[in-house]
Protein backbone atom coordinates (compact mmCIF):
# COMPACT_ATOMS: atom_id res chain seq x y z
CA UNK A 1 0.00 0.00 0.00
CA UNK A 2 1.30 3.42 -0.97
CA UNK A 3 2.21 5.79 1.85
CA UNK A 4 0.23 9.00 2.11
CA UNK A 5 1.88 12.35 1.60
CA UNK A 6 1.44 15.43 3.73
CA UNK A 7 0.29 18.58 1.91
CA UNK A 8 3.86 19.96 1.96
CA UNK A 9 5.34 16.68 0.66
CA UNK A 10 2.80 16.62 -2.15
CA UNK A 11 3.70 20.23 -2.99
CA UNK A 12 7.38 19.23 -3.25
CA UNK A 13 6.51 16.19 -5.38
CA UNK A 14 4.58 18.40 -7.83
CA UNK A 15 7.84 20.20 -8.65
CA UNK A 16 9.59 16.88 -9.31
CA UNK A 17 6.67 15.63 -11.44
CA UNK A 18 6.64 18.88 -13.42
CA UNK A 19 10.38 19.59 -13.70
CA UNK A 20 12.08 16.17 -13.52
CA UNK A 21 15.32 15.49 -11.60
CA UNK A 22 16.40 18.33 -9.31
CA UNK A 23 19.01 19.30 -6.77
CA UNK A 24 17.47 20.78 -3.59
CA UNK A 25 19.09 24.11 -4.54
CA UNK A 26 17.21 24.06 -7.89
CA UNK A 27 13.98 23.08 -6.15
CA UNK A 28 14.33 26.08 -3.85
CA UNK A 29 14.56 28.40 -6.87
CA UNK A 30 11.06 27.37 -8.06
CA UNK A 31 9.43 28.51 -4.83
CA UNK A 32 7.95 32.02 -4.70
CA UNK A 33 9.05 34.44 -1.99
CA UNK A 34 9.14 34.06 0.92
CA UNK A 35 11.06 30.89 0.06
CA UNK A 36 11.21 28.00 2.53
CA UNK A 37 14.56 27.43 4.23
CA UNK A 38 16.98 25.15 2.34
CA UNK A 39 17.17 22.74 5.32
CA UNK A 40 13.36 22.53 5.50
CA UNK A 41 13.14 21.54 1.83
CA UNK A 42 16.02 19.14 2.26
CA UNK A 43 14.12 17.44 5.11
CA UNK A 44 10.98 17.05 2.93
CA UNK A 45 13.04 15.60 0.08
CA UNK A 46 14.74 13.06 2.38
CA UNK A 47 11.34 12.12 3.83
CA UNK A 48 10.01 11.58 0.29
CA UNK A 49 13.00 9.37 -0.43
CA UNK A 50 12.36 7.32 2.74
CA UNK A 51 8.71 6.90 1.68
CA UNK A 52 9.85 5.59 -1.71
CA UNK A 53 8.70 8.52 -3.86
CA UNK A 54 12.17 9.84 -4.72
CA UNK A 55 15.63 8.42 -5.17
CA UNK A 56 18.94 10.16 -5.80
CA UNK A 57 22.19 10.04 -7.71
CA UNK A 58 25.41 11.47 -6.28
CA UNK A 59 27.30 14.35 -7.84
CA UNK A 60 30.36 14.76 -5.64
CA UNK A 61 29.09 15.76 -2.22
CA UNK A 62 25.61 16.69 -3.43
CA UNK A 63 22.58 14.66 -4.53
CA UNK A 64 20.23 15.09 -7.44
CA UNK A 65 16.81 13.63 -6.67
CA UNK A 66 14.39 12.08 -9.14
CA UNK A 67 10.89 10.56 -9.08
CA UNK A 68 10.44 6.87 -8.50
CA UNK A 69 6.64 7.08 -8.53
CA UNK A 70 4.81 8.93 -11.30
CA UNK A 71 1.96 11.32 -10.61
CA UNK A 72 -0.41 8.84 -12.28
CA UNK A 73 0.75 6.01 -9.97
CA UNK A 74 0.28 8.30 -6.97
CA UNK A 75 -3.23 9.33 -8.08
CA UNK A 76 -4.25 5.72 -8.66
CA UNK A 77 -2.83 4.63 -5.30
CA UNK A 78 -4.52 7.53 -3.52
CA UNK A 79 -7.85 6.72 -5.13
CA UNK A 80 -7.54 3.08 -4.06
CA UNK A 81 -6.77 4.20 -0.50
CA UNK A 82 -9.82 6.50 -0.44
CA UNK A 83 -12.11 3.77 -1.78
CA UNK A 84 -10.77 1.33 0.81
CA UNK A 85 -10.88 3.79 3.71
CA UNK A 86 -14.18 5.56 3.09
CA UNK A 87 -16.23 3.24 0.90
CA UNK A 88 -15.49 -0.21 2.35
CA UNK A 89 -13.46 -1.07 -0.78
CA UNK A 90 -16.59 -0.78 -2.93
CA UNK A 91 -16.34 1.16 -6.17
CA UNK A 92 -20.11 0.73 -6.51
CA UNK A 93 -20.49 2.75 -3.29
CA UNK A 94 -18.20 5.43 -4.75
CA UNK A 95 -20.27 5.73 -7.94
CA UNK A 96 -23.50 5.69 -5.96
CA UNK A 97 -22.19 8.45 -3.70
CA UNK A 98 -21.08 10.51 -6.70
CA UNK A 99 -24.51 10.18 -8.27
CA UNK A 100 -26.20 11.33 -5.06
CA UNK A 101 -23.72 14.03 -4.06
CA UNK A 102 -22.95 15.50 -7.47
CA UNK A 103 -26.53 15.38 -8.70
CA UNK A 104 -25.52 13.55 -11.89
CA UNK A 105 -28.14 13.39 -14.61
CA UNK A 106 -29.34 10.13 -16.13
CA UNK A 107 -27.54 11.13 -19.35
CA UNK A 108 -24.24 11.56 -17.47
CA UNK A 109 -24.64 8.17 -15.79
CA UNK A 110 -25.33 6.56 -19.19
CA UNK A 111 -22.17 8.22 -20.60
CA UNK A 112 -20.21 6.84 -17.66
CA UNK A 113 -21.61 3.34 -18.30
CA UNK A 114 -20.72 3.64 -22.00
CA UNK A 115 -17.14 4.49 -21.08
CA UNK A 116 -16.92 1.53 -18.70
CA UNK A 117 -18.31 -0.80 -21.40
CA UNK A 118 -15.77 0.50 -23.95
CA UNK A 119 -12.91 -0.09 -21.51
CA UNK A 120 -14.22 -3.54 -20.62
CA UNK A 121 -14.58 -4.50 -24.30
CA UNK A 122 -10.95 -3.45 -25.00
CA UNK A 123 -9.75 -5.86 -22.33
Amino acid sequence: MMKELTAKEEEVMRYFWDKGALFVKQLLEFYPDPKPHFNTLSTYVRSLEEKGFLSHESFGSTYRYYCVISEEEYRTGTLKNIVKKYFDNSYLSVVSSLIKEQDLTVTEVRELLDEVEKLHNKQ
